[in-house]
Formats: structure tokens, C-alpha cells, sequence
């Protein structure tokens, strides 16, 4: 009826109208001229889908930062070669410790005074190659007192069941290695790092703890040698060495009960080396600076 009227009045809402449609067809899919790049339906997607996600990160409230990666609740467990020449022949030693027993016991103390020479042989021998050639290991340091306290063992039965030494003094000797013994076991579980299994506990290439003997206990274990080498040889010997004998086992005697006490009083008669306690006795990080600092 009013033609005019009609056409003025779309000519005035048909613009903001277009206007109104264009505005989120042109944030979704920007013109070539300002984005030069390839159209991507599946890039604009993405963008879609982020700020639908995080409408904080997009108006700028939130800073967007990676996130914060977690640390491991469970550190490396910490190994070493065990395989090495001077643990080998420590272990060799420990295999000859039966064939002594057994000699002496058939009274053939020409091939335990050889044995004997064997061990001890070995036994600087492993040392010196520990320190020339950098082989030494946590295991070693338990091994060759194990391996000495094993030909100790030895030497000590089957002689006083042979009546070349007295009973009472190779109980004194047996007593304070099966206490010592037991102390190891105990302190070899309290510093395995977790989780505490029998694998891992019998597994020695995981350290836990250094054996540190004490200076007495060292003196001790040089004069029980020196007497159960004497013994040994002394059926061979042309001559009698009764008196010296029965002095050396009276100060052997001494310094064994000697040593056993200061294992017990010492507090530095072993290291813990785990790589567990080392890490809950270090001490926590200085705390970050504040923002405004």
C-alpha cells in the first residue's frame, strides 16, 4: 500500500541486521587479508573448543603456563659392579676355608699350612688391587671381613676339636662373630632402601651400608690369625712353642672381648650410603621469592 514506506524501512534494519550475523561468523573465521595462513577447519575448531574450555584464558584473567610437571615419588636405585678380580678372589678364599677344615681334621697340616699361605696371599692381594686399579665396591668392604671371619670359623672349630687351642677361648671367639653376625643382618635391613624385599635384600649389588671396623677390631683380627697360623703350623715344627702359645691365646682372649665391646659403643662402626637416607637427610630447597620482592 505504502511501497515507499516499506523499502525505506528495510534499507534502515537490513544493514545492523547483517551487521549482527557477520560479527561471530568473523571471529570464527577470520578474512584471508588478516590471517594469510590456509583456512583450517580443524585449527578453528581447536580455538573453538579452547575458549569454550578456559574462558578465563581468553578474556586474560589467567596467565596460560604448562603445566607443572610432577616429580617422581620413587628415586633410582643406586647399583655398582660387584663383578671385579678382588671379589673374586675373596670369594676364593672363602671356598678354600672347607678344604682347610677338612685337613686339619685328617691331621694333613702341610696342605693347611699351604691353604693358609693361600689366604693369605690373596688377601693382600685383592687389597692392592682394590686401591691401584679403583675396584673397590661396597660389597668388597663386606665380603673380606666375612671372608676372614669365615677361615676364623674354620680354624677355630676344627683346631679345638683337635685340642691345639682351649675350648673357652674359641667360644669367646665363635660368640663375638655370631653377635657381630646378627648386628650385620639387622643394620643390612634397616638401610636397604625400599621397597624391602628378600631379592633385594640378598641382591648386593644394591649398597645400603659400609662396614667401618675399629681400630682394636683390626689388631684383634691380625693377632687371631697370627695365633691360628702358629697353631696350624706348630705340629710341623721341629721345635716346641707350648709357652708362647698359651700367652698369645691369653692376649687374644683379651682383645676379642675388647673389640666386641667397641662395636657395640662405637657410633661410627658402619656408613649408610643408600641413596634413599641420603636424600631424607638433605636438607629442603630455599623458599621462592615472593612476587612483589
Amino acid at each position: 500500500m505504502f511501497p515507499h514506506l516499506a523499502r525505506s524501512s528495510l534499507h534502515r534494519t537490513l544493514p545492523s541486521t547483517i551487521r549482527r550475523v557477520k560479527a561471530p561468523c568473523t571471529a570464527l573465521f577470520p578474512s584471508p587479508r588478516i590471517h594469510p595462513r590456509p583456512f583450517s577447519i580443524h585449527a578453528r575448531l581447536f580455538s573453538l573448543s579452547s575458549a569454550l574450555r578456559h574462558p578465563q584464558r581468553q578474556s586474560g584473567q589467567l596467565p596460560s603456563s604448562p603445566r607443572p610437571e610432577i616429580p617422581s615419588e620413587r628415586t633410582p636405585t643406586l647399583r655398582e659392579n660387584i663383578y671385579t678380580l678382588p671379589n673374586l678372589l675373596t670369594l676364593s678364599r672363602i671356598a678354600a676355608c672347607p678344604v682347610l677344615g677338612w685337613s686339619i681334621v685328617h691331621d694333613d697340616f702341610y696342605l693347611a699350612t699351604g691353604l693358609l699361605v693361600y689366604a693369605g696371599l690373596t688377601d693382600l692381594v685383592d687389597g692392592y688391587l682394590a686401591r691401584r686399579f679403583n675396584m673397590g665396591s661396597v660389597l668388597g668392604t663386606i665380603l673380606d671381613p666375612a671372608a676372614d671371619k669365615t677361615l676364623m670359623t674354620t680354624l677355630t672349630i676344627t683346631l679345638a676339636m683337635k685340642d691345639l687351642i682351649p675350648v673357652p677361648l674359641a667360644a669367646i671367639i665363635l660368640g663375638r662373630d655370631v653377635l657381630l653376625s646378627l648386628s650385620a643382618f639387622y643394620i643390612r635391613y634397616i638401610t636397604l632402601p625400599p621397597p624391602k624385599t628378600f631379592t633385594r635384600y640378598w641382591d648386593f649389588s644394591i649398597p645400603s651400608a659400609e662396614v667401618r671396623p675399629t681400630g682394636i677390631s683390626k689388631v684383634n683380627t691380625a693377632l687371631q690369625l697370627l695365633l691360628m697360623g702358629v697353631t696350624t703350623v706348630s705340629p710341623i715344627l721341629p721345635f716346641e712353642i707350648s709357652a708362647p702359645l698359651q700367652a698369645l691365646q691369653w692376649v687374644v682372649a683379651g682383645t676379642t672381648i675388647w673389640s666386641g665391646a667397641s662395636y657395640v659403643f662405637a657410633k661410627d662402626g658402619f656408613r649408610v650410603i643408600s641413596s634413599a637416607s641420603t636424600t631424607k637427610t638433605r636438607p629442603p630447597p630455599p623458599p621462592p621469592p615472593h612476587a612483589g620482592s
